[in-house]
C-alpha cells in the first residue's frame, strides 16, 4: 500500500508563510492561521511543503488504508486558499450558502479572497470542522 504524502512536518508555519511572495495572499494566509487556531485551540503546524494544519485525527478506510491528517488546514495556494476538512459535515451546506464568494472542490472550499467571505461564517464553519472530527 502506498504511503501517505501529506504527513506533519518540522518546517515553520511563519518561515513558510514569510516567504509567500504575493502580499495579498501572505497578509490573508496569518488571517487564517489565526481564526483556524482560535477555534481549533491548536498551534499550526506544516503538513506537506505546503498546507497549514490545525489538530490531528487518525482515519481508517474500509480498505484497510489509514493514516494521520489535520482536522482543518489551508493551503495558500496562488489562485485561491484551498481549505480542507470545511465541507461534508452536517450543518456545512447551510453555512457555505452564507460564506460569500466560493467554490467547493471534493473536500475542499476555495476563498480567492477572504474579503469576498463573511469571515464570522467562516470562523462557523472551522468550529463545525472541528466538531465534527473530535466527535468521530
Amino acid at each position: 500500500m502506498a504511503e501517505n504524502k501529506t504527513k506533519a512536518t518540522e518546517v515553520s508555519v511563519t518561515a513558510y508563510i514569510d516567504a509567500i511572495e504575493n502580499e495579498t495572499r501572505r497578509e490573508e494566509a496569518k488571517v487564517l492561521v489565526k481564526l483556524m487556531r482560535k477555534v481549533s485551540g491548536e498551534k499550526p503546524a506544516m503538513w506537506g511543503p505546503s498546507i497549514i494544519g490545525f489538530g490531528r485525527h487518525h482515519y481508517k478506510y474500509d480498505s484497510g488504508r489509514e493514516g494521520d491528517s489535520p482536522n482543518i488546514a489551508f493551503s495558500p495556494r496562488k489562485a485561491a486558499h484551498s481549505l480542507y476538512g470545511f465541507t461534508g459535515t452536517d450543518g456545512a451546506d447551510a453555512l457555505l450558502a452564507k460564506l460569500g464568494k466560493h467554490t467547493t472542490g471534493k473536500g475542499c472550499l476555495y476563498i480567492k479572497k477572504l474579503k469576498d467571505v463573511d469571515l464570522g461564517v467562516l470562523e462557523a464553519l472551522a468550529a463545525n470542522a472541528v466538531a465534527a472530527k473530535k466527535g468521530q
